[in-house]
């Protein structure tokens, strides 16, 4: 009979356990779901200001557009702070960057902050912003655009080869390193520079309210300490994310205490170019071989 009662007993402290540790099993799973639910809470509804960054040569995205395109209709994105800090880029690049921060711009203040450089294409994407803020050593301007090609048609010579093309019309592939350039093939190719040159010129003459004499005599390619684009009416003030900061919430009454989260671009794997970047690096040689087109980019290796 005893043995039957501590039997019974042990079973009932068993159970006590059991009982305890499933409540504690239960809870544990409970703080884990409340947990979760709170960061993807903070990372999707939560009220914050989007971040941007723009480093390196600027080239077109279709993936960053797109996150540009999303956080323009997301509500919980009160405000996009874009640091710049790039030489530029190909002209389809900044292009369109710079519409697609309009389109944000239309629904939410769009402030940019301007790093060691924000030239050529950097700041082409620097005044889609409502307010533009640099450093006093900021390198920024460079207000142009750039059609490279090289000659070797005496190098060739001098090697024994002769290159031979059988065109539709004279002007079809120029300009051509593998051929001189003709006086028309050069008046062409400077005349679809002269129209992208326009282009910008208009783009810095509307956003920054300036008219189009003052702008095209800024724009002769040279560049400017933050200082001096302050006192030529490029940038609006002097200062960084703090000052961006201040002025979002003295200006457009957003809270500085709102969390900061850099804007997520969904990207597919991308083997190969994965593998690229680990073994060259995101660095301006490795950028440069995926430059097409016009180039609106300062780099003094390359003027």
């Amino acid at each position: 009979m005893n043995m039957d009662l501590d039997t019974l007993l042990d079973r009932r402290r068993l159970k006590r356990r059991l009982t305890f540790w499933r409540i504690a099993a239960i809870v544990a799973v409970a703080v884990v779901v409340i947990f979760a639910a709170g960061r993807f809470n903070s990372f999707g509804g939560r009220d914050h200001i989007a971040i941007l960054d723009v480093e390196n040569i600027i080239v077109d995205d279709p993936d960053r557009n797109e996150a540009l395109q999303r956080i323009a209709n997301d509500a919980s994105v009160k405000a996009l702070l874009v640091h710049i800090n790039s030489p530029g880029g190909t002209v389809v690049g900044g292009e369109a960057l710079y519409l697609n921060l309009r389109k944000v711009a239309e629904k939410k203040p769009v402030v940019a902050v301007m790093a060691d450089l924000a030239t050529s294409a950097g700041y082409m994407t620097a005044i889609a912003a409502d307010q533009i803020f640099a450093r006093r050593s900021t390198v920024t301007g460079s207000i142009g655009v750039i059609m490279q090609t090289t000659d070797i048609t005496g190098l060739l010579e001098k090697i024994g080869i002769k290159p031979e093309s059988i065109k539709s019309a004279p002007l079809k592939a120029q300009p051509n390193p593998l051929e001189p350039m003709s006086e028309k093939a050069r008046a062409a190719a400077q005349s679809v520079v002269s129209d992208m040159f326009a282009m910008f010129v208009d783009m810095v003459t509307e956003r920054r309210n300036m008219d189009r004499a003052t702008v095209t005599k800024l724009a002769d390619g040279r560049v400017y300490t933050g200082r001096q684009a302050l006192e030529n009416g490029l940038i609006d003030a002097l200062g960084g994310e703090k000052e961006a900061l201040d002025w979002l919430s003295s200006v457009k009454k957003i809270s500085k205490t709102l969390p900061k989260r850099a804007l997520r671009i969904r990207r597919e794997d991308n083997f190969l170019r994965k593998t690229l970047e680990d073994v060259f690096g995101k660095t301006l040689i490795s950028e440069r071989l995926r430059l097409d087109g016009l180039i609106s980019l300062w780099h003094p290796n390359l003027q």
